[in-house]
């Protein structure tokens, strides 16, 4: 199956659940997100027998003007494997959230309005696929931009909740702030080296006499691309916008639009760390700004008292680690995965760790009215088995050995070690112990703590099967990796 039809297949499956929403009487709109995980379900299986232009060069289709602007490497395949996957466990998280969406959306305690809440989160997911095989800086904008601009709409979809709103507005507008960033960067790259073709931008920068020009859009663009992936100095919305945002759509922007913002980064940077001319200021630039990064991230969610606006600080200080990844540049070998696998390696287990700890958030947030730290008092004592789960996931994001967490860690300090960044590492490894104070006062708060309300959590039964599988996953791919490894291969 030619690999273009992945993202026909899901923008059809997106157009069709939005089509059969708006014709159905059904009171109860969580079949549309189970249809939609169900769809998009099938497509991941779809993505292992999809092939490009190489493997079947003799077919029609493999000589179409297409493959100029869409790439299916290792990589690609594995950004979309991502995506899709993301999306699966971030529409099974609405469905159970459907309670509190149905609260601040249309009229209040029906599900009306929320049936476009689980079909939108679809195109999100298609332009992240898009994103993964951009080999034109025009066609990336336009994938970046369906990512975002759905995200416009679903993080202010509650619109009865002053908070949800407030993040909406606060998200347009540095939103469209970074996107001028980031078309103005463009604009100076292109006028440098002539094209927007990633592979003839490569080609192009050794013939150059002067890279000044070309390096300032550079530095344009990593501003702009900062704000899609958290990092300093464009973080400022990320605390605010996800306390605000409800909880499924924030769980996305956390895993789904920090990968498709990372990918991006990687393709856009390749070239420019691939010439001599270029390597030497851009790994600079990206060592700053992961240091910042680093340092804002955990510094900032010391304070927190909110677990949502604790997960956005540590979101940001995540970016951090996997900036410090790509400052270490390392093509791969035999012996080392190189920054680009490192950097995947620790998206991967950073999407299973996170969706965790948001599916039991969400939960709280349901069956305990509140988001605070202090909310999760005593669930050692109420629900064991959840508290156990959260104590894990929240262990493995701290980096605590044999959970995946470590290892993600562990192959991003390595990269900086060898590639002697000293300051990185030991700006690092204060992240990391800030890291653990932060953590480990919600599992504090879960069983030293007495609980304000000694009625038990009861989950329903998607989320228990997707807790126990997240964490299941966190813990042995703690000790054996090779899935995600071999994913990657």
């Amino acid at each position: 199956m030619p690999a273009y039809y992945l993202e026909a297949l899901t923008v059809t499956l997106g157009i069709i659940l939005l089509m059969a929403e708006t014709f159905c009487s059904c009171k109860s709109k969580a079949w549309v997100g189970i249809s939609a995980a169900i769809g998009l379900a099938v497509i991941l299986c779809l993505t292992f027998i999809a092939i490009g232009p190489d493997a079947k060069p003799d077919a029609c289709w493999a000589r179409w003007p297409l493959w100029n602007f869409y790439n299916f490497d290792s990589l690609a395949k594995f950004y979309k494997i991502f995506a899709l996957v993301t999306t699966i466990f971030v529409l099974l998280l609405a469905v159970d959230y459907r309670k509190i969406l149905a609260r601040f959306t249309e009229v209040p305690d029906s599900e009306v309005g929320t049936g476009e809440f689980y079909a939108l989160p679809i195109f999100a997911c298609a332009g992240m696929m898009w994103l993964a095989s951009a080999k034109d800086l025009a066609g990336a904008f336009v994938a970046l931009e369906l990512v975002t601009v759905t995200f416009y709409i679903l993080v202010a979809y509650m619109r009865r909740n002053v908070g949800s709103l407030e993040a909406g507005v606060k998200y347009l507008i540095l939103g469209a702030l970074s996107t001028g960033f980031l078309v103005y960067g463009i604009a100076w790259v292109y006028g440098a080296t002539g094209t927007m073709s990633l592979a003839q931008i490569s080609e192009t920068i050794p013939h150059l006499k002067d890279t000044t020009a070309l390096l300032f859009g550079v530095a344009l663009v990593m501003v702009g691309l900062g704000f899609k992936i958290g990092a300093v100095p464009m973080q400022v919305w990320i605390p605010d916008v996800y306390q605000g945002a409800p909880t499924p759509t924030t769980a996305f922007l956390s895993v789904g639009s920090k990968a498709a913002g990372f990918i991006l980064t990687i393709r856009f940077l390749t070239p420019f760390l691939a010439n001599e001319a270029t390597r030497g200021p851009v790994l600079t630039l990206l060592l700053i700004i992961a240091c910042a990064t680093l340092l804002f991230g955990n510094l900032a969610a010391i304070p927190q008292t909110n677990f949502k606006r604790l997960l956005a600080y540590s979101s940001i200080a995540h970016a951090g680690f996997l900036i410090l990844a790509l400052a270490a540049w390392a093509p791969e070998t035999a012996v080392s995965l190189g920054s680009i696998k490192v950097v995947s390696f620790y998206l991967a287990t950073y999407l299973l760790m996170t969706l965790g700890v948001f599916f039991v958030l969400a939960q709280v947030r349901i069956q305990r009215d509140g988001e605070s730290i202090s909310d999760f008092n005593g669930l050692g004592k109420t629900n064991p088995l959840l508290a156990l789960a959260l104590t894990v996931l929240l262990a493995a994001l701290a980096g605590v050995p044999l959970t995946a967490g470590f290892i993600g860690k562990f192959f991003v300090f390595s990269l900086a070690v060898e590639a002697k960044l000293w300051i990185g590492v030991g700006i690092g490894f204060i992240s990391a112990a800030a890291g653990f104070y932060y953590y480990f006062s919600v599992i504090r708060a879960m069983w030293w703590n007495a609980p304000a309300d000694d009625k038990a959590i009861v989950l329903p039964s998607i989320s228990k099967v997707c807790i126990a599988l997240l964490t299941i996953a966190v813990l042995v791919l703690g000790f054996w990796p090779q899935p995600i490894l071999a994913l990657l291969k």
